[in-house]
């Protein structure tokens, strides 16, 4: 479908190139021209140059060159008209087309303008509102002045079913396509929040595009922490709270402050710090650091490096080489956050921040700092330790810097450390204790303000099922892991798992008994009530940890797993049975398809469909 070129010529004449640019790689004057880092590929060295008078940017770097729409194209992956459309829906022209060409992308405005509304309705609320009343004093307790609350547009979700559906006059289809309602089981449009202080998540632009909220406390909501779902105007993975609001300072100091909260980043602001950012709701990714890496080079994190593992290590010192950035750690207290050093120390936050520390040398004298050095058994364990991490590091000169170091504080030989470590090396990471979350991986706990559970995800809740005695959760690897993810869906976010999960899909005895629970159960807390002990306790550690992963990848893993598991099963079956034979080839064919992206939805059907076919078969669908 084709756009009139005259409103190809309007949309390009009214873009204004440089704010379009801005919103992606920081841009400074020089002369006629404004130059940068590029954002198509890494570079220390600004060579991204663009014209705004003519509209068109050039990269003497990569050579990547073109216009407003070929910006867009590039950075969102859109074809042309779908390109035309973003641009022109941005500078508020209306473009002809025939049929439904324009329907996308008039839909995404339309649940730009509902959440832009709702953000300002809950804010209004917030101010204004009789009921919001111990809302306002909950956050006076918390150093939150009127400035505060107005410059981060917080907002107050009152106590009702269906009040900001009502009042915007929201459709089922638009309160459910922005992430500000759903329908509940009684076929009802219900608000997504309900007596919650909310925290607007702005795009680069200032645009609110989520939500995230938290209950007083006191309140009986079991759930504690909610965030958005994912939605056609909101990702996760590439979003950053207060981004919109720290952009400039980034490009004026040549830094990004990552935080785990909300709350994190208005305490570095207050702190004077407008540098900050926080990730929402999920572990520090790729596209995160692609999008900082074209503001500043260096990435601080301030949150407990503590619980980074190996892998994590391994992400940081990828970016640094692919992305040509710089991972840093603010050492804090120990104990502390930024929101509470904001109020009791803020000099100390910002002396953190100054003193940051290389990810290597903050884990390595972290390590030694908390030995015992006075003994030879205590400087040998915690040189141990410390090699332990400077294994992970891929460069041999950076490592061997590292190597003296430890030797100089453990009073130990250079060249005895250095075989040591390469002998670590040879024999790859040991494996690392399960007790602990690792707050900078992918399986970190995260609630209401992005910061992770440290007491939800470590220990006992590792365990996914119940031992032979039945009285105590046991100790499972980590494949049981989407099971309890399919859990905190099914309870934070059913209307997004509700009608995708069986019973079948569950390995492990207490995780399922958990599930048929929550279907059996009109609501969470009958649920709950109804449970035997040990699934209540499951339950009720589920609902106060908020879900870290999407929908479509747990069900597609969860579906996967059962399926691996039933393969063997029906394989073993197939040598006796022509039936059998046919169905194991089938399923065979499923499972290969649920690598495929234009195969997977169906292939998952099917799969979910058998699963539970074989599950009645064979009974309870337990282990077998």
């Amino acid at each position: 479908m084709g756009i009139p070129d005259e409103d190809v010529a309007r949309v390009r004449a009214a873009t204004d190139i440089v704010a379009l640019v801005g919103e992606h790689a920081a841009l400074k004057r020089q002369g006629q021209r404004w130059v940068g880092l590029c954002p198509f590929h890494g570079e220390k060295t600004p060579s991204f140059s663009v014209n705004a008078e003519v509209g068109v940017y050039y990269c003497f770097g990569c050579q990547a060159k073109g216009d407003a729409i070929s910006f867009v194209r590039e950075m969102e992956h859109l074809d042309f008209v779908d390109a035309v459309r973003r641009l022109a829906d941005k500078a508020g022209i209306a473009i002809h087309e025939d049929g439904a060409g324009g329907k996308d992308n008039q839909r995404r405005k339309i649940f730009l303008d509902a959440m832009e509304q709702a953000t300002d309705w809950y804010h209004h609320r917030l101010l204004t509102g009789d009921d919001a009343g111990q809302a306002r004093d909950y956050l006076r307790s918390r150093g939150y002045d009127g400035e505060v609350v107005r410059r981060f547009r917080l907002g107050w979700a009152p106590d009702g079913w269906d009040e900001l559906c009502s009042a915007l006059r929201l459709s089922e289809e638009l309160a459910v396509g922005s992430g500000l309602g759903f329908v509940n089981r009684r076929g009802r449009l219900q608000d997504s929040f309900r007596a919650r202080i909310l925290f607007p998540i702005c795009d680069p632009s200032g645009h609110p595009v989520a939500l995230g909220g938290r209950v007083l406390p006191g309140s009986p909501d079991p759930a504690k922490y909610k965030n958005s779902t994912e939605t056609p105007i909101y990702s996760k993975r590439r979003t950053l709270y207060a981004l919109n609001w720290a952009k400039q300072d980034i490009i004026k100091s040549g830094e990004v402050v990552v935080c785990e909260g909300y709350t994190d980043v208005i305490g570095f602001f207050e702190a004077g710090i407008e540098r900050a950012v926080a990730t929402c709701g999920t572990a520090l990714a790729e596209e995160h650091v692609r999008l900082l890496r074209n503001f500043a080079s260096k990435v601080v994190l301030a949150f407990d490096a503590d619980g980074a593992g190996q892998s994590a290590a391994g992400r940081f010192y990828e970016w640094e080489r692919r992305l040509e950035v710089d991972v840093v750690v603010a050492a804090l207290p120990p104990g502390s956050d930024p929101a509470d050093l904001a109020r009791s120390d803020p000099g100390a936050l910002r002396a953190a921040v100054e003193g940051a520390k290389p990810f290597l040398r903050f884990r390595v004298e972290r390590i030694l700092d908390a030995a015992d050095l006075a003994t030879p058994e205590g400087r040998a364990k915690a040189a141990d330790s410390a090699l332990g991490a400077v294994a992970e590091h891929p460069d041999d000169l950076v490592r061997d810097q590292y190597v003296m170091l430890v030797a100089e504080r453990c009073r130990l030989e250079p060249q005895q450390l250095r075989e040591r470590l390469e002998r670590l090396r040879r024999e790859g990471p040991r494996p690392t204790a399960t007790g602990r979350a690792d707050v900078y991986g992918e399986r970190a706990t995260r609630g209401w303000d992005g910061r992770p559970d440290h007491g939800g995800s470590g220990g006992a809740l590792q365990g996914d099922g119940v031992s032979n005695g039945g009285t105590r959760p046991d100790r499972h690897p980590v494949e049981f892991r989407p099971g309890l993810e399919a859990l905190r869906l099914a309870i934070h976010r059913p209307e997004d798992v509700g009608d995708r999960l069986e019973a079948a899909l569950f390995r492990d005895d207490m995780q399922r008994a958990a599930f048929v629970a929550l279907v059996e159960a009109d609501n969470l807390h009958q649920a709950i009530d109804g449970a035997p002990p040990h699934v209540q306790e499951l339950l009720v550690r589920m609902t106060v940890e908020e879900p870290r992963s999407e929908p479509d990848e747990v069900v597609l893993q969860l579906v996967r797993d059962a399926a691996r598991r039933e393969l063997p099963l029906i394989t073993a079956e197939a040598r006796t049975s022509p039936a059998a034979m046919e169905e194991a080839a089938a399923a065979t064919v499923w499972v290969q398809e649920l690598d495929d992206p234009t195969a997977a939805a169906a292939a998952t059907a099917r799969l979910v469909a058998w699963l539970v076919v074989r599950s009645q078969m064979n009974g309870s669908g337990q282990d077998r």
